[in-house]
């Protein structure tokens, strides 16, 4: 078996060791690869939602190794390369071991860490066959996923091992959890990609020469920012190569990016600048006109509503490892509502649910729910989601069922209303609820909020019901996920009043 080269010093000056993230990066764009290596202090620091998504990767990393029992894991991290090298090397050579966790190998100063690498038996006289393993929390095949492995299978064959293939290990969602230990067979699929992978091999080196020269460059290379910036990830600079780019800029028009594209190869920079024989969406349109609009047909629309009127808001979590007994991966869990109910006479009283525990909530969520549904009035959501969310409950939880598709049928959608009937220039094409509310209701935001979005909303879940958290920070959790869900139907309430202003004004002599 070929011996792998440790190296016991950094990359030689005027060079620049890469890795494999930074190999993907500058398949992404060059300019995004200087500064990560040049300017790193650039980029936005990880959001909570970004950082959920990085903690959930590296949660299904550690439980997908129990699949190769007796596998080693290299406990040096990235901050100390050499020890990682030293420590790959002395498990490659010894044959007791099945399979090697985080083995880091280094060629031609490209420097990767491999998943799982898992030796294969061999025939009498050969040497050892590995088996590449890259595991992702995905629940499909991407084409990064092939650029992930190529460059790895590029240095481990650098490096002298013979591999036997490279494999895609991802979460399979078809998988249905029974409750007790999880079946690791069975929550994970296989994907072999050998043969995408080789296709990849040839280009391999010529991009690693491309970008290596780039680095050498004084200043970063002059790329404009675009559509690529956001596939196959949101790059961290955005910010950084955007804040100098017009308020009116054209990749702020909503819509097909390939339309947004040829816009731009035609040298048109601002919305303004479209030229009017251009076809634009209804919406497109009113981004360009850039002014309000009320449609005459929104009175009839509000007034559509029946008292007393439920404004409704859902909270979910979606953890890629099931938790309940009959759950899949990335299945939608409910975890809390939130109801402003208001009546004929203008009252409002609000009432909610907050799963605390690690217990699954869905049963209790429905019947709570329920009971503060009644069977009367509009239940005004702000999306489709709700009616999503309420559909599954119905399908998982037979003995409610018919009380949910009650529920189901008076859903009365007010995102549907706004897009159809009203525009306002400080939507800038945007009809979230997160836009909408200032815009309509200048004095009621989410800034004095700990938790201001979903996708934080979700990671504060689990970290009250399932991490280690003391009482005080679980409080905190408790209170924050509450306000969050209470402010999101109060917009709604605010909102719902604020376009009937709109009307009366719009009506006035």
């Amino acid at each position: 078996m070929a011996n792998l080269p440790v190296q016991t010093s950094s990359a030689r000056p005027g060079s620049f060791r890469l890795s494999k993230s930074k190999y993907l990066s500058g398949l992404q764009c060059h300019k995004r690869l200087y500064l990560e290596i040049h300017e790193p202090t650039l980029a936005t620091v990880p959001d909570e939602q970004t950082q959920a998504i990085l903690d959930m990767g590296t949660e299904v990393g550690e439980l997908a190794r129990q699949r190769f029992p007796g596998g080693v894991l290299v406990t040096a991290d990235h901050r100390h390369p050499t020890e990682a090298l030293r420590q790959t090397a002395a498990l490659l050579a010894d044959p007791a071991v099945p399979a090697i966790f985080e083995g880091a190998f280094e060629h031609e100063h490209v420097l990767v860490r491999v998943d799982i690498l898992q030796r294969v038996e061999s025939t009498a006289g050969a040497t050892d066959a590995w088996r590449l393993i890259e595991v992702k929390s995905s629940s499909r095949t991407k084409d990064v996923h092939v650029s992930d492995l190529a460059i790895q299978a590029h240095v481990l064959r650098g490096v002298g091992l013979r591999l036997d293939g490279t494999w895609l290990m991802h979460v399979n969602t078809q998988y249905v959890y029974p409750g007790g230990p999880l079946d690791v067979t069975q929550l994970f699929a296989l994907q072999d990609l050998s043969g995408q992978v080789a296709a990849q091999q040839p280009d391999v080196l010529p991009h690693l020469v491309r970008m290596k020269a780039m680095l050498q460059a004084p200043v970063p290379p002059a790329i404009e920012p675009g559509s690529h910036c956001h596939k196959p990830y949101d790059c961290p600079f955005w910010d950084h190569c955007t804040h100098a780019k017009p308020a009116r800029w054209i990749y702020h028009l909503p819509g097909h990016q390939h339309m947004i594209e040829r816009l731009a190869q035609q040298g048109i920079d601002t919305i303004d600048a479209i030229p009017r024989h251009v076809t634009l969406s209804s919406v497109q349109r009113r981004v360009k006109d850039n002014v309000e609009w009320v449609d005459a047909r929104l009175q009839a629309a509000l007034s559509s509503v029946r008292y007393p009127v439920h404004h409704l808001d859902f909270e979910t979590f979606m953890p890629a490892i099931p938790k309940f007994p009959m759950t899949r991966p990335y299945q939608t869990i409910p975890t809390q509502w939130s109801n402003h109910v208001e009546t004929e006479e203008g009252q409002i009283r609000h009432e909610a649910y907050l799963c605390r525990d690690a217990t699954d909530p869905r049963e209790e969520f429905a019947t709570t729910l329920l009971a503060s549904l009644g069977r009367e009035g509009s239940v005004c959501v702000y999306s489709d989601y709700e009616r999503t969310v309420l559909q599954r409950l119905a399908d998982a939880l037979p003995s409610l069922r018919a009380e949910l598709l009650q529920a189901i049928a008076r859903l009365w959608d007010l995102l549907t209303i706004v897009k159809t009937h009203y525009y306002h220039p400080a939507f800038a094409g945007s009809f979230s609820i997160k836009t909408v509310l200032p815009a309509l209701v200048p004095d009621l935001s989410y800034e004095d909020l700990d938790i201001r979005e979903g996708g934080t909303a979700a990671r504060a879940y689990q970290q009250m019901a399932f991490e280690e958290t003391d009482w005080v920070e679980k409080e905190r959790l408790r209170e924050a996920l509450l306000k969050y869900c209470e402010r999101d139907t109060l917009a709604m309430v605010a909102v719902r009043k604020a376009l009937s202003a709109k009307v009366s004004s719009a009506g006035s002599p």
